[in-house]
């Protein structure tokens, strides 16, 4: 099986700061999903969206985190609206030839 990366982006009607903190409330959660390598945080303040980078073990596991408690909690999340899930294969051959982090550590 190959690693799978998933993009989540979102747009949020809040603070960034008040996003942020609700962020670090589930950071330590995130970490803790079975076959998650990585995750990479993204915001753009002035277009107010926000959401993150994954790097998965396999397709189970990103099924299974976005059919999980995570991702259920931030679709109903009143400041949270307009969220977009794609999943990417990786092209691992290249992606090591640029450095790209894929390897489990």
């Amino acid at each position: 099986m190959s690693v799978r990366l998933l993009q989540i982006n979102l747009k949020f009607n809040v603070p960034s700061s008040d996003l942020q903190t609700a962020f670090a409330a589930v950071a330590d959660d995130i970490g803790a999903v079975p076959g998650l390598r990585w995750k990479i945080w993204i915001i753009n303040e002035q277009e107010h969206e926000a959401g993150g980078v994954y790097l998965f073990d396999d397709s189970d596991s990103v099924r299974a985190y976005l059919e999980g408690p995570i991702v259920s909690g931030i679709k109903v999340h009143p400041a949270i609206s307009d969220i977009s899930v794609k999943q990417f294969d990786v092209l691992e051959d290249l992606t090591s030839i640029t450095r790209g982090p894929i390897k489990a550590t």
